[in-house]
């Protein structure tokens, strides 16, 4: 019997990831051969600086400064990209890779988001394959759930928590006081980067972005739509304070931020946002740097993925579990059905949209306050369920916290642009959808 080819690889980016896939490769090389049925080796790398230590004997591998020139690598038949970024390197870095015939796998959720449709219509041009699993959830089978799992599924709803770094805040910040909780965002923020849960500038992760681009792949498997990044509506944890956290446990919940993805009549409608998740949800019980994710079809019925959503294990584990899929000829295309097929889809009108939903405001300690609020919600139509004043707070002002009825967001929205600039309100008012 002849032995097969091994599928060769040229890796961009030495990082945790790189340094992990190099690790996966060879802790586990004896059992992902015999799962692949060939192969699967290294055999050229590039990242910015040739002479750090990183751990892992890098003299067996073909060095390559200018990393697009992996594309044209003479013994390389894939391509892995781990050195991140929407555009630069990375993208051009795609480009090549494909055109020069060669299959290309990434962790670089940015770039598909944004160019996942060029990339994929490059990819069956030239009949190779284009996978992403690790850029969505790290090591958890998301991906290849819904691309694959539940293919012949009529996807209704995807939703869920996408990023590993505002979910550990979150739960640091729900802990009790005894377990280092209690605390204002801004403080635990400093903590998560020093743990290094958090980057240096955490503003894609803290903002949503960073869940904003899953979201978009994520929507594009599950409804057979073009990406559409630029559609998510996106605001992230940076106003949460403690008594937020606190109040929304008195209430019965838990803040997760939550990226949902639903399609309609009146088109696709994905979000990014702080959501009051009910504790007899699941979501409300995934704690630290997981991530999960949901996804409700018409004939399999609820599906919950949860796992680790980043680092050096999880996030290796899923590109090798791509290159396993290459080494079998196991791939189809890149967002489960042909480039030509995917749909073009207005962006739904999130006003139409009805809830409840929780409201803070921080606010000057004096007369008449509670009544302009309440004056505005009322004139825009807004039912108030419960009103909570909180004492003076450390700065002189005062907390008000309100929940909703179950109404049209738009109305929210209106009510919160009439108390625009309003010399009542020290601060934003922070608006938390509450997830039913």
């Amino acid at each position: 019997m002849t032995k097969a080819k091994p599928l060769r690889i040229a890796l961009a980016g030495l990082g945790t990831v790189g340094g992990g896939v190099i690790r996966l490769l060879d802790a586990n090389r004896d059992l992902i051969t015999r799962r692949a049925g060939r192969a699967i080796e290294v055999v050229a790398v590039s990242a910015r600086d040739r002479n750090k230590d990183r751990g892992i004997d890098l003299s067996r591998f073909d060095w390559v400064d200018d990393t697009t020139a992996l594309a044209a690598h003479d013994q390389a038949d894939v391509v892995v990209e781990l050195i991140g970024g929407s555009d630069g390197p990375a993208l051009a870095l795609a480009r090549e890779a494909l055109a020069a015939g060669k299959g290309f796998v990434s962790a670089n959720k940015a770039m598909l988001a944004h160019h996942g449709i060029e990339l994929a219509r490059a990819a069956e041009s030239a009949g190779v394959p284009l996978k992403f699993e690790a850029a969505v959830a790290g090591g958890i089978p998301v991906v290849k759930g819904l691309r694959e799992g539940a293919a012949a599924n009529e996807i209704s709803r995807v939703y869920g928590i996408l990023n590993g770094t505002c979910n550990f805040i979150l739960s640091k910040m729900e802990a009790p006081k005894d377990q280092g909780g209690g605390r204002d965002f801004a403080d635990v923020l400093a903590e998560a980067q020093a743990l290094g849960y958090a980057e240096s500038d955490p503003t894609f992760d803290i903002d949503g972005i960073d869940a904003a681009h899953k979201l978009s792949l994520l929507a594009s498997i599950a409804f057979g739509t073009a990406p559409a990044f630029d559609h998510v509506d996106a605001a992230g944890v940076r106003q949460l304070i403690a008594a937020d956290i606190a109040e929304a446990a008195t209430l019965g919940y838990r803040v997760r931020l939550i990226g949902i993805a639903e399609a309609g009549a009146g088109g696709l409608f994905q979000r990014v946002h702080p959501y009051l998740v009910p504790l007899d949800h699941p979501l409300a019980h995934v704690t630290g740097s997981l991530n999960a994710v949901v996804a409700e079809g018409n004939f399999v019925g609820r599906l919950f993925f949860q796992g680790a959503g980043a680092g050096d294990g999880p996030t290796a584990s899923a590109v090798v579990a791509d290159l396993i899929d290459i080494a079998r000829d196991e791939f189809g295309p890149a967002f489960a059905m042909p480039a030509d097929a995917l749909t073009v889809t207005a962006k739904a009108d999130s006003g139409a949209r009805r809830g409840r939903a929780y409201l803070r405001f921080t606010v000057e300690d004096r007369v008449g306050v509670l009544a302009e609020i309440a004056a505005a919600m009322r004139d825009c139509g807004v039912s108030i369920e419960s009103l909570i004043q909180r004492g003076e707070q450390a700065d002189g002002a005062v907390m008000i916290a309100i929940v909703t009825h179950e109404g049209p967001e738009r109305s929210v929205a209106q009510a919160l642009e009439k108390l625009r600039g309003s010399t009542s309100l020290a601060g934003e008012p922070l608006w938390m959808h509450i997830h039913e």
